[in-house]
């Protein structure tokens, strides 16, 4: 990695313990290595320790091993947590900070004690500020910083990335091309966006949902398949009914992301919830049309000029289905949002039979607005006012 154009602002500053999983796909993993590599581009001195078991690591030759070379101990001032709270293991004798985030209207009862543990919580949205706070969390213990996209990777010119069809079809012979890309959770609401795709589509439509699955538990392809089975029955339709679905599962690398987001016409996510939905961003700096649902992250950085905002309202947050049951120790007893299905059908209809919309001036602005740069300036901003004032404040 080339680091040369460091910026000098930060210099002398105080030296940062970054603590999180940088050796995987994951969200928290991308963002891990986003903000390390702004904070030394700014002239920050940085210690990064690695936070294990949290997902898988990459294939080695998509690894950048210029974040192994961070890892030697130096004195810092502040230890900067990115992982959920219940992960948090605050360092003695220094400022912690836990950036972090959620997607229900309140924060797990634990997680409420966790972040009595720290100085800050930083977290990329209102909607989870929000949270925290209705969950006991006092409003002083918490910042804003959010999140950002690599804007002016996504929006270069690169070749698709083809693959044929069940029927032999060339993806790229399809008019309608709509891309998910989610990891295999409840939250993500996969089983919904099939039984939409199932109502809106026929096989005469010239249109094809792709959906990439990424899962780091063993057999949750197989939950999901048994999830979609008991859609089609729900639903009375079969997928045969419907215009063609094609799942992903490989690991690709941000090279070959960003070929699939230029095989896509139409990005869609019917999410209960997000904290950010960094490939939604990706997908709007590669220039798709945007379907998204009206709540949580996305009412954050899209309007109605961006996107085919999906009416959505709160509702318990029942797991139902096989994939990642599990998750409901997150979520008993709080609320998260269901996209409204008649309105996600009309949205897919319309993108199918309607004229493509420019979204020109969307991918403009994110690339502008939601840079890393931005956002570790930010973030740099909670870490500074918190080693400016040290921890004279009173935990909660």
């Amino acid at each position: 990695m080339d680091l040369l154009s460091s910026d000098p602002e930060k210099a002398g500053s105080v030296s940062i313990e970054v603590i999180g999983p940088y050796k995987g796909p994951t969200g928290y993993d991308r963002h891990t290595r986003a903000f390390v590599t702004q904070f030394v581009r700014m002239g920050r001195e940085v210690q990064l320790t690695h936070l294990p078991n949290w997902s898988v690591d990459l294939p080695p030759h998509m690894r950048d091993t210029w974040f192994d070379s961070l890892t030697r101990p130096i004195p810092t001032g502040v230890a900067l947590h990115f992982t959920m709270p219940n992960h948090c293991q605050p360092r003695p004798g220094k400022p912690n900070v836990n950036y972090t985030m959620f997607e229900a209207d309140r924060i797990p009862r634990q997680w409420v004690a966790c972040a009595a543990g720290v100085e800050r919580v930083v977290v990329p949205t209102e909607s989870c500020r929000r949270a925290w706070i209705d969950s006991g969390v006092p409003e002083s213990k918490l910042r804003i910083a959010p999140l950002a996209v690599d804007g002016e990777y996504f929006r270069q010119s690169a070749a698709p990335l083809e693959f044929t069809c069940a029927d032999g079809r060339s993806i790229l012979s399809i008019g309608r091309r709509f891309l998910n890309v989610a990891e295999l959770r409840p939250r993500k609401n996969h089983a919904g966006l099939i039984r939409a795709w199932l109502r809106a589509t026929s096989r005469a439509d010239d249109a094809i949902l792709v959906l990439k699955c990424t899962s780091f538990q063993p057999g949750a392809l197989d939950l999901l398949r048994a999830d979609v089975e008991d859609v089609q029955q729900d639903a009375g339709r079969s997928l045969a009914d419907a215009a063609p679905t094609v799942i992903l599962t490989q690991t690709l690398s941000e090279e070959q992301m960003r070929s699939l987001y230029r095989t896509a016409t139409h990005y869609i996510s019917v999410s209960h919830g997000e904290g950010w939905d960094l490939p939604m961003m990706e997908a709007g700096a590669s220039g798709l049309s945007l379907i998204a649902p009206a709540h949580s992250a996305y009412l954050s950085y899209l309007t109605a000029e961006d996107a085919a905002l999906i009416p959505s309202r709160p509702i318990p947050a029942v797991i139902t289905g096989r994939v990642g049951a599990e998750d409901r120790v997150f979520f008993n007893g709080l609320q998260w949002w269901e996209p409204d299905e008649d309105a996600t059908v009309e949205a897919i209809r319309a993108a199918i039979h309607g004229l493509p919309r420019s979204q020109e001036a969307t991918q403009t602005r994110i690339v502008r607005e939601y840079t890393w740069a931005n956002a570790a300036r930010k973030l740099l901003d909670a870490l500074d006012e918190i080693t400016r004032v040290g921890a004279s404040e009173p935990r909660a």
